[in-house]
């Protein structure tokens, strides 16, 4: 048997009660946006990667017409799978980097 023997126990008799063995409803603050707005937000961030968070929620109005914050967003889509990032700015090789790698591949050219 896998499981704690009292976990069984209140299992069955859930689903006994019940007819199933899903969670209950909990109390907690309602969210904010819709599933609809949610699946909204991840759409528009994966066809702009470089969008920002704060850009969407200056767009996005949750329900009853409130403003999101941007750390809304970012749970959104990080629950999604997406994570932050930023693009790369500066120079990806230096000019010695470069000379360098010219030299390697002039050795190596066979």
């Amino acid at each position: 048997m896998n499981g704690n023997r009292t976990t069984i126990f209140r299992l069955r008799q859930r689903l006994h009660e019940t007819d199933t063995v899903s969670d209950r409803p909990r109390s907690g603050r309602p969210r904010c946006t819709t599933q609809r707005q949610d699946r909204n937000l991840v759409r528009n961030h994966v066809n702009n990667r470089f969008l920002l968070a704060s850009a969407s929620s200056r767009q996005t109005r949750g329900r009853n017409n409130q403003r999101i914050s941007a750390n809304t967003v970012r749970r959104r889509l990080s629950t999604s799978g997406l994570r932050a990032r930023r693009p790369y700015i500066g120079p990806i090789l230096t000019q010695r980097h470069g000379h360098q790698r010219t030299l390697w591949a002039q050795e190596h050219a066979a």
